[in-house]
């Protein structure tokens, strides 16, 4: 039983706050905070998106115009959820799963309808995608020896992709069109170079965890076996070493068996008259 008795919770007999119910309540609310709702927005967004983007053929630019409106909010609530869960303490173990899956989602949306509809290359979109299912996997391959902080490039990076799709999201000509040409250009100099240096932060990361471990080892085994040199010397000899030495012993020291001996007695007794 959880709850407190009934004259504790003032004769009512209701659970206390405290409880498995109070703390059940206070999960869920934690649950629906205006982070998590920012990032469910925009996981709803992406399906939304990719509708508006390919309708009419992929080419309507009334179309494309709404499409991009649906991707410049996802990327807005993308800046705003990360902030408010930090600022104001409502990280929640959804959101650490959920707000990646929505960031990736709604870029991965982007850049397969564009190489799609012709366009934007295949090999960008190959490119970015593989470079953030790469990084992504190797988080979790280096998460027990710590956590890779997101970087300044990391951070350029995504800014630079979301105006580069968002810029071919739109039906632009003549310099604009040129233009975005140039962003994605920085946007993938940007995924390689931050990429390969989150590559070199996941070995480092790898191996100074890796010899922390093997030196924790280390100072347990010495620990241990310091431990048992002490035992060991703290130990008592054994008693049958001290008691059990043999007949031959006893007889050389004259033990008790000489008082109990009455022939060795009798033989000092007859050579006394005769000295």
């Amino acid at each position: 039983m959880t709850g407190a008795p009934a004259s504790a919770a003032g004769g009512t007999g209701r659970p206390a706050p405290g409880g498995k119910l109070g703390a059940a309540a206070v999960n869920q609310a934690s649950l629906w905070n205006i982070a998590n709702i920012l990032t469910m927005v925009r996981l709803v967004l992406v399906p939304g998106f990719v509708l508006l983007l390919l309708q009419d053929g992929g080419y309507d630019p009334a179309w494309r115009a709404w499409a991009w409106a649906a991707f410049a909010v996802a990327m807005i609530t993308d800046i705003f959820d990360g902030h408010l869960a930090r600022t104001y303490n409502l990280v929640t173990d959804f959101g650490k799963i959920a707000d990646p899956i929505a960031d990736k989602a709604i870029m991965a949306a982007g850049l397969i309808c564009l190489s799609a509809l012709g366009d934007l290359p295949w090999w960008v979109t190959g490119i970015i995608l593989l470079r953030e299912l790469g990084i992504t996997l190797m988080r979790f391959w280096v998460i027990r020896h710590g956590v890779i902080p997101a970087s300044r490039g990391g951070k350029m990076k995504t800014l630079a992709q979301g105006t580069a799709v968002g810029m071919y999201v739109l039906a632009l000509t003549g310099p604009l069109a040129t233009l975005r040409f140039w962003v994605m250009a920085v946007a993938v100099v940007l995924t390689v170079v931050t990429g390969l240096a989150y590559v070199r932060q996941a070995v480092v990361l790898r191996r100074k965890g890796l010899a922390a471990e093997r030196a924790d080892q280390a100072a347990r085994m010495a620990a241990e076996a310091a431990a048992l040199a002490r035992a060991t010397a703290a130990e008592p000899a054994p008693a049958s070493a001290l008691v059990d030495e043999g007949p031959e012993a006893a007889e050389g020291r004259g033990g008790p068996e000489d008082v109990h001996d009455p022939d060795r007695f009798a033989g000092r007794a007859e050579v006394e008259p005769g000295r």
